[in-house]
């Protein structure tokens, strides 16, 4: 997308934004005695620019595609995560939580005015090709990804299985972007993954919060039990890389360990919004130690889960601070099929933590790289903290992020590339070793009764 085009797009956005809130002034003039002066001069500066938009334009306008533009700029101005859906970008929203569509397999949003990737989902083109979280996309199709609205790439990524699509990736601390062609694939979402470690101690990793992921967790631990004779030693919990996904699922997980008690509660300016969601003991295991690992990939609603099982000490914590989004977005459906994806509150952990850019704290701190050939010191994940406009945690303001202009004339030409490294499953995996020996721990204490 040119500069141009996107200041063009910016101004469109602004003025509409204007606009739309005159009318609705006009058409409501009974509340205009309680709106403040300083309210109308911005209204009466919109309605001087679109006068002179419509008079001298040197084409004809859409107004509805002006009033999109207008919504969602006023969206952008807000934090990362508020975001305006078309009717088509609101139906792939929809296609997201039941845990199949046509794509790469990759968590993205917008950091530094590029795509950036959150995390992939594991055992997807993205993950088998090397996409890391913490990536850049700056093109798709060699269009440049400087500006693009979120939704726009989504649709751009996603297409038919079998069919390519080539994105140029920037790697933290690479020189340049590397072109990667990917097949696309029916990403079928298996939101749960378990296996035996040990005899007695199970495995079970959740890649996502879609809306089957509490029915199959009960699945996969139901058979973790049985082929353990009946009852785990222990539980490891894998978080990692999973960005989050449905709130009512996160509390269902955490209901699936927790007997009694908070285990999120949100607050927002309309009363609505502040809600406590409590366990109920229907159902609850909670006859075995767990450890839950986390990592900079953990996000929003992997966050709630870890911080209910650490507040209520249900579980030890393991692995690197996770990712720090606090806010819970609202999916609120327009007269015409489009909506609104809106930050409508914060989350707080049972003991009244606020996570934003923050994230969870592990208790215990294990470093380690899930990627092939990386050294574990210089992994490095893009948190909530570096997003531009996001929300400030409640003991701080927002920090400035930088990157370099991928865009800048010569940066993505002249320099040698590399092949990207797809991850690898036989890599070893400190941070699972280490929540294995502490559960192997806990049993020789509970033994030897020290």
């Amino acid at each position: 997308m040119s500069k141009q085009r996107t200041n063009r797009g910016r101004f469109t956005r602004i003025t509409v934004a204007v606009c739309v809130a005159l009318v609705a002034a006009l058409l409501f003039p009974a509340a205009i005695s309680a709106v403040e002066e300083k309210v109308y001069e911005p209204l009466r500066l919109f309605n001087r620019a679109l006068s002179i938009i419509q008079a001298r334009y040197v084409d004809d306008v859409d107004m509805r595609e002006l009033v999109y533009g207008a919504i969602e700029g006023m969206l952008a101005k807000l934090d990362p995560h508020s975001s305006f859906l078309t009717p088509e970008y609101f139906n792939e929203l929809n296609v997201d939580t039941q845990g199949s569509f046509g794509g790469l397999g990759i968590e993205i949003t917008t950091k530094d005015d590029y795509i950036h990737v959150i995390s992939p989902i594991e055992d997807t083109p993205a993950w088998k090709a090397g996409i890391r979280a913490g990536d850049y996309i700056v093109r798709i199709e060699g269009q440049s990804t400087k500006g693009m609205d979120l939704m726009e790439a989504v649709s751009l990524l996603r297409g038919p299985k079998g069919t390519d699509v080539t994105i140029s990736v920037m790697h933290e601390g690479y020189p340049a972007p590397k072109d990667v062609t990917i097949t696309r694939a029916i990403i079928q979402i298996v939101a749960v993954k378990s296996r035996m470690l040990e005899p007695g101690y199970g495995y079970v990793k959740l890649t996502q919060f879609n809306q089957n992921a509490d029915r199959e967790l009960k699945k996969a631990i139901d058979s973790l039990e049985r082929e353990a004779g009946g009852t785990l030693k222990g539980l490891v919990l894998d978080l990692r890389n999973n960005p989050g996904g449905l709130l009512d699922q996160a509390v269902k997980v955490s209901n699936e360990f927790i007997a009694e008690g908070l285990i999120v509660s949100t607050r927002g300016r309309a009363s609505s919004q502040n809600l406590e969601e409590r366990a109920t003991r229907s159902g609850t295991r909670d006859n075995f130690p767990m450890v839950c690992l986390v990592n900079g990939g953990s996000a929003s609603a992997s966050e709630i889960v870890a911080g209910a099982l650490q507040d209520h000490k249900r579980a030890v914590v393991v692995g690197t601070p996770s990712f720090g989004k606090g806010s819970v977005q609202t999916i609120i459906r327009l007269d015409d099929g489009s909506g609104l994806r809106l930050t409508t509150a914060k989350y707080y952990t049972p003991a009244g933590r606020d996570i934003q850019a923050k994230g969870i704290i592990p208790d215990i701190r294990v470093d380690a790289s899930p990627y092939a050939g990386e050294d574990a010191e210089k992994v490095r994940f893009y948190k909530e903290r570096d997003l531009e406009n996001r929300l400030p945690n409640d003991e701080e303001q927002p920090a400035q992020s930088s990157a370099p202009d991928m865009d800048a004339p010569g940066f993505l030409h002249g320099l040698e590339t590399e092949e990207l490294q797809p991850a690898s499953e036989e890599e070893p995996d400190p941070q699972l070793d280490r929540a294995l020996e502490l559960l192997k721990s806990w049993s020789i204490f509970q033994v030897t009764g020290i």
